[in-house]
């Protein structure tokens, strides 16, 4: 339809149009598409104005060859001239007219040329005028305290006349509006009235269905549809679901008419009533592809419950009844429908299924072991491994020092761990430079006081312990400079 063909040839707004679709009352002249070439070719083109919300029939002098389908072009007006689309050429015109009703001879007006572009920027500037003219239009018309309805608005394409199409329930005397819009729009102002179908047709929409509207992309001729249509169709009968966008009943109504009435007339007359020895049954409802008729009885106690029966069945019982017998019940002659086998679809297992209870395993702590300690990274060239007792709970509110712990202690057998609380002021020096304190206890070590070479080699890997600690503890500190060096 109308917004399938947005690019290249549409308008290009992607579905977005601000007049509802694309191209109303789309046509498709399949003879130009094969490029046969015609010598008696038929000289009447088919323009159409604003995306075919109105279509005018005029004369091609030019002759054959010199127009094809889908240029635009400047055609006779009563006063100026009109710029438009060709939709239709050749022998798809003839018979549109025959449709349509027109003759030959009642085609005044000619096409004169193709539109350059300075005509087609005014098309452009025309298109953009009409939505302003339509907002101050409606705002007169109402201040005037006039009771119609300005639908649609249409300029011209040399911009020297308006058209305003309005709906009303009766007539209304404009003339004064009229003047008002001479007054304000500066251009010949003609007033048209249309009805409201016309008016959806002009304006377009999509309707319940979901598709375009009918009167928009392809319905021209309006049959009146009544109230009868929905009940030979057994549609219920809502106002507001069968009114379209007009607030009128639908078109679609009469679709199907012509179907239903033809299967109704199988159907028996004056059934709406059985009469068995349980009692009398009302006709419910009618399915008629299916020939089926639903009864139900109008005792209380029997209420609730539908009988289906064939339309032969009927006829039967009707028979009876008309010679004055009457039947058991409508259960003999009730039709056994079969009950179609449910879709096993998505079901609700909420505590049909338990997932087990899964246990976490517990994670292992993130600090190292002091055997991983004493064989870590900066150990790996000690031939030894002292292990010491557990370490104690640290308590940060104490104020005497830590006591001597067995192979803790640095190459000067002093503690070389910070003290928290008052120190005195050669503790705190001490702290404060560490690597100028292992710098001196390299100086002094067993190599140059002349010991034992075992009581170095024993000594080495707890020396190397407190210079990894020390390190690490005042690595951030304020006179770090640097890891302790290794002598």
């Amino acid at each position: 339809m109308g917004c399938t063909s947005c690019s290249p040839g549409g308008c290009g707004n992607k579905g977005h149009c601000a007049t509802g679709s694309c191209n109303k009352m789309n046509t498709y002249d399949w003879i130009t598409t094969m490029e046969l070439d015609d010598p008696s070719e038929y000289n009447f083109i088919e323009v159409s104005y604003k995306n075919g919300a109105r279509k005018e029939i005029y004369r091609n002098d030019s002759g054959p060859g010199h127009f094809t389908t889908g240029d635009y072009v400047l055609a006779e007006a009563a006063s100026g001239y009109e710029v438009g689309q060709i939709s239709l050429m050749g022998e798809l015109v003839r018979l549109q007219m025959k449709k349509k009703g027109v003759t030959e001879d009642r085609v005044l007006y000619k096409v004169i040329r193709r539109a350059n572009d300075r005509d087609m920027e005014k098309l452009h500037e025309a298109r953009l005028a009409e939505k302003d003219a339509l907002v101050k239009a409606r705002a007169i018309a109402r201040t005037l305290e006039l009771e119609m309805k300005i639908g649609d608005v249409e300029y011209q394409g040399d911009l020297r006349k308006a058209t305003f199409f309005y709906t009303a329930n009766g007539r209304v005397d404009f003339r004064e509006l009229v003047k008002i819009y001479a007054k304000e729009f500066r251009v010949k102002i003609e007033m048209r009235q249309i009805g409201s179908r016309q008016e959806s047709a002009r304006i377009g929409g999509i309707g319940s269905c979901g598709r375009e509207l009918c009167c928009s992309t392809w319905l021209s001729d309006f049959r009146s549809v009544n109230t009868s249509a929905a009940r030979y169709q057994n549609i219920a009968i809502n106002q507001t679901k069968l009114s379209g966008q007009c607030g009128r009943l639908k078109c679609c109504l009469n679709y199907e008419l012509d179907t239903y009435m033809d299967e109704i007339q199988y159907f028996p007359n004056r059934a709406d009533v059985l009469q068995t020895k349980k009692g009398r049954a009302n006709l419910m409802k009618t399915d008629i592809f299916k020939g089926l008729m639903f009864y139900m009885y109008e005792d209380i106690s029997m209420k609730g419950v539908f009988h289906p029966l064939d339309k032969e069945r009927v006829k039967e019982i009707l028979a009876l009844n008309a010679k004055g017998v009457m039947p058991e019940d409508l259960s003999s002659y009730a039709v056994q429908q079969i009950e179609k086998e449910k879709e096993i679809g998505f079901a609700d297992v909420t505590g049909e299924i338990e997932l087990p209870n899964s246990r976490r395993k517990k994670k292992k702590p993130k600090g190292r072991r002091p055997e991983e300690r004493s064989s870590g990274p900066n150990n790996q060239g000690t031939k030894e491994s002292v292990q010491g007792p557990p370490r104690e709970p640290r308590n940060d509110n104490r104020e005497t020092p830590r006591g001597d712990r067995p192979n803790r202690q640095g190459r000067d057998g002093g503690n070389n761990r910070p003290q928290k609380g008052p120190q005195p002021n050669n503790q705190t020096k001490e702290v404060q430079n560490p690597s100028t304190e292992s710098s001196k206890t390299g100086a002094e070590g067993p190599d140059n006081q002349g010991g034992s070479p075992d009581k170095a080699n024993q000594n080495k890997p707890n020396n190397q312990r407190n210079r990894n600690k020390n390190f690490r503890k005042f690595k951030g500190g304020k006179n770090n400079q640097g890891p302790p060096k290794e002598s």
